[in-house]
């Protein structure tokens, strides 16, 4: 019986992840770099959705500088994707540890 209760738990377990999963694709995340003078939009999954960079930052000059402030932005963006999603799963599986301990998992 008790075997029977913890499969039960662990299919609506699953479900809820497969839920949470899908629903990244459409949560937004920004990550910014250069006080806010690059931005990168990245869903739950971490992937990069768009890039905005504020026209007073691209100097011909000095190519490096954008170059580093875009990746800083899109380094952020997909860092804050992967928290998300990380955040989302742990609220499921926050009790998995209860469940498995009395198997001695």
């Amino acid at each position: 019986m008790k075997m029977n209760n913890i499969m039960k738990q662990a299919q609506k377990m699953q479900a809820q992840m497969e839920r949470v999963q899908a629903s990244l694709a459409d949560d937004r995340v920004e990550g910014n770099s250069g006080g806010g003078m690059v931005t990168a939009t990245a869903n739950g999954h971490g992937e990069i959705l768009s890039l905005k960079i504020a026209p007073e930052v691209v100097n011909p000059e000095d190519i490096e500088m954008l170059e580093d402030l875009v990746l800083a932005a899109v380094n952020d963006a997909a860092r804050k994707g992967q928290e998300l999603a990380q955040k989302k799963m742990g609220q499921i599986t926050g009790g998995l540890g209860g469940a498995l301990g009395g198997l001695g998992l």
